[in-house]
């Protein structure tokens, strides 16, 4: 069965957004959103771990029973889990810092271990390795921008660049973030489910020109 490579892109990215569409990693996303860097550090560090666990997963699928498989993948995510810390605290300490314990729970964050579960037992290691990259890319692309929102409106600056005086200290609180999510998740649907709609239009247009051709003839 050939691997449909766009499909996967379009899910990671958009219709099976870990973030916005089906609302995984929520404690990282409301906790660390209110700098656009710890989005994109938060976001980076979960595309390794998804890409490189689906990898190993995939590969092992057919030696892992299947009653011990959900032990066997956290031990794996906890592997690279460990390894993102080693790195991030020898070579970015600030990033490291700021993630804080929101990086070692990388280990039981439901978009990776969904991931390995739904996608990366059951695919190919190319399939699962560009479903872990797309996954990620989505999740890294959530973050950060709701983290540019909240810096900006929060605090008037953008990674750590004063834009202006003026702020809204309500964008940088535990319900600022609760907000600027449900607006986020609100427009995602909007986006999409228009974008999806002109598609079912355009679709049904073309197989009713079809139709009419081949009626003609």
């Amino acid at each position: 069965m050939k691997t449909n490579f766009k499909k996967i892109a379009k899910d990671g990215l958009i219709t099976s957004n870990p973030t916005l569409k089906l609302v995984l990693g929520t404690c990282p996303t409301l906790a660390l959103t209110t700098a656009a860097m710890n989005g994109i550090g938060m976001g980076l560090a979960v595309t390794f771990v998804l890409i490189c666990s689906n990898v190993i997963i995939s590969l092992l699928k057919r030696a892992i029973p299947k009653e011990v498989r959900i032990p066997a993948f956290i031990l794996v995510i906890a592997t690279f889990v460990t390894i993102v810390r080693l790195a991030l605290d020898y070579f970015l300490p600030d990033i490291y810092e700021s993630l804080g314990l929101y990086l070692p729970l990388i280990v039981v964050n439901c978009i990776i271990l969904a991931r390995a579960e739904s996608f990366a037992s059951k695919n190919g290691v190319l399939a699962s390795a560009t479903d872990g990259l797309f996954m990620g890319i989505g999740f890294t692309l959530a973050l950060t921008t709701m983290g540019a929102v909240r810096e900006i409106l929060g605090s008037g600056a953008i990674f750590g660049y004063k834009l202006w005086g003026f702020s809204i200290g309500f964008f940088s609180s535990s319900a600022g973030a609760f907000f600027t999510y449900a607006m986020f998740i609100l427009l995602f649907a909007l986006i999409t489910d228009k974008a999806a709609e002109k598609s079912r239009i355009k679709k049904s247009a073309k197989i009713g020109d079809f139709t009419q051709t081949k009626e003609a003839k």
